[in-house]
């Protein structure tokens, strides 16, 4: 049996460890890496709203739009413990530069395209640079600030994931209103020139100082899993669970990533040390955070399709109509209630009442919102709320568990838990929905356009939306008690990790 590298020698100190205090210029490196991070997370939604313009001017087909979307995020995805272990091996400055140079050479690339395929390419190489980006801005916060500072400085990290969400089909809908499509992409580079100037001015660079040999067979068994296993959850939905692409991707995606975990306890310098899943602070944030994504991401999801179909609002009228939720969280975190609640709460009082907050909200929007925006408005607050105080919390736990000389493969268990748990929401409560309103309109129910076409009349249209609204309202049910579930279960093992600590 192997030792884990925490066994094998101590803890040694950063080379450029800070002062007790922190980086005396921490609050300005936050913002130059929250701004990093913001440019990452526009990407992830800011196209949807382009698709009408690529459709028409590019000539793409729906499996071209489905792949713009799709390379970006499944690159992404299946890269982020990669670039966390290579931000620990080679040093997270070194490879946030190389993020912002990726991410603006695809973005440059991406704007200029002139066919899906190089547009497809591009976004590609979109996703390895929002990868390194993702892992190496987490990373960074965790070096810069004191243990006492971090909540605070994760709430502001998690506060811009908020915003990004809610930013990017407004963002994309200005631009598109003003200029071409190509637009919604070369307005990185502004930003992404800023940034490499100030992290070259500003961060101090931190590395593994144990200097591990890379784990090379493992980054590419954990990039093979990932993606298939995202490809998968992609393709469900739209091929059906049972078609053999999607088995097949999710055979892949076990048979690899079984591969993983096996190498991974079998070698002295592992990219992910599996005795962190010994560690019951470790385990309950990971598996608070898996359900509460899924829950909120595939509630989300639901909730556009709500906003629109159900509510009457167009797409730009309907992502303004969601901005109170990303609003509440920016306020609630950048203010620094949500840490000074959580300090004096602690850790598993305030993952499980954010939580709670995140269900309720996601009740109110399922029953309260068919009377109109006022419930939905409601749940969006109390959502919000709930984001603002658990999501940090989650973080810092899974950050704090992991030893600080491996904190961009923390940064990259969170990311990767992000997209996994997104992607599976979305999935499942779609299949839910789907499931619910087939179970009611028999007829052409696999999409409402094609439901309310074909009806005989208002008053069949009225049913069809009736059962439509229903299964929306299930699935966000649905949604609520994954999220209540994930509380109870992460503040449960975060109480006994605790309790453990202090006997």
């Amino acid at each position: 049996m192997t030792t884990s590298p925490q066994e094998q020698a101590p803890a040694q100190p950063q080379p450029n460890a800070q002062s007790p205090g922190g980086h005396p210029q921490r609050w300005l490196i936050l913002g130059v890496i929250c701004l990093a991070q913001l440019t990452v997370l526009l990407d992830n939604t800011v196209l949807n709203v382009a698709i009408p313009s690529l459709t028409r001017e590019l000539n793409a087909a729906t499996s071209d739009i489905q792949w713009m979307i799709n390379a970006y995020s499944l690159v992404q995805s299946g890269l982020l413990l990669t670039a966390g272990s290579a931000a620990d091996r080679y040093g997270r400055k070194k490879m946030l530069l190389a993020g912002l140079a990726l991410f603006g050479v695809g973005s440059l690339v991406a704007g200029l395209a002139d066919t899906t395929g190089q547009l497809i390419a591009a976004r590609a190489g979109m996703g390895v640079g929002g990868a390194l980006l993702l892992t190496t801005t987490l990373a960074v916060a965790m070096q810069i600030f004191s243990p006492q500072e971090q909540p605070k400085a994760i709430g502001i990290w998690s506060a811009v994931n908020a915003l990004g969400f809610a930013a990017g089909p407004l963002v994309g809908g200005f631009m598109l209103d003003h200029f071409w499509w190509g637009a919604i992409f070369l307005i990185n580079l502004p930003v992404v020139a800023l940034g490499l100037v100030a992290v070259v001015a500003l961060v101090p660079e931190s590395k593994n100082p144990r200097g591990d040999r890379p784990d090379l067979l493992g980054a590419l068994l954990s990039t093979i899993g990932m993606s298939s296993l995202v490809y998968a959850i992609i393709s469900g939905p739209e091929h059906g669970w049972t078609s053999g692409r999607v088995l097949l991707t999710a055979a892949v995606a076990v048979s690899v990533l079984a591969a993983f975990v096996y190498w991974e306890t079998r070698i002295p310098y592992p990219m992910l040390d599996m005795h962190f899943f010994r560690d019951r602070r470790f385990t309950g944030a990971v598996a608070g955070a898996v359900l509460i994504v899924f829950g909120m991401g595939g509630a989300l999801f639901l909730l556009t399709q709500h906003l629109q179909f159900v509510l009457g609002y167009g797409p730009l009228e309907a992502g303004l109509r969601t901005a109170p939720l990303a609003l509440t969280v920016v306020v609630l975190n950048f203010s620094g209630l949500s840490a000074k609640w959580t300090a004096k709460l602690g850790m598993p009082v305030s993952i499980a009442l954010g939580m709670v907050m995140m269900s309720l909200g996601l009740v109110s929007i399922a029953t309260l919102a068919s009377g109109g925006y006022a419930g939905t408005l409601l749940g969006l607050v109390l959502i919000g709320v709930g984001c603002a105080i658990a999501n940090p919390a989650m973080a810092h736990a899974i950050m704090s568990a992991i030893p600080p000389e491996k904190a961009g493969v923390g940064a990259g268990i969170n990311g990767t838990l992000a997209e996994f748990g997104n992607g599976l929401g979305v999935a499942v409560l779609g299949a839910v929905l789907n499931s619910r309103f087939a179970a009611l309109v028999p007829v052409a129910a696999s999409s409402l356009p094609a439901a309310l076409a074909s009806a005989d009349g208002e008053a069949d249209k009225g049913r069809i939306m009736d059962a439509f609204a229903s299964g929306l309202e299930t699935s966000q049910l649905v949604g609520a008690v994954a999220v209540l579930a994930g509380g109870l279960v992460a503040a449960a093992l975060l109480r006994r990790a605790e309790r453990a600590e202090f006997a």
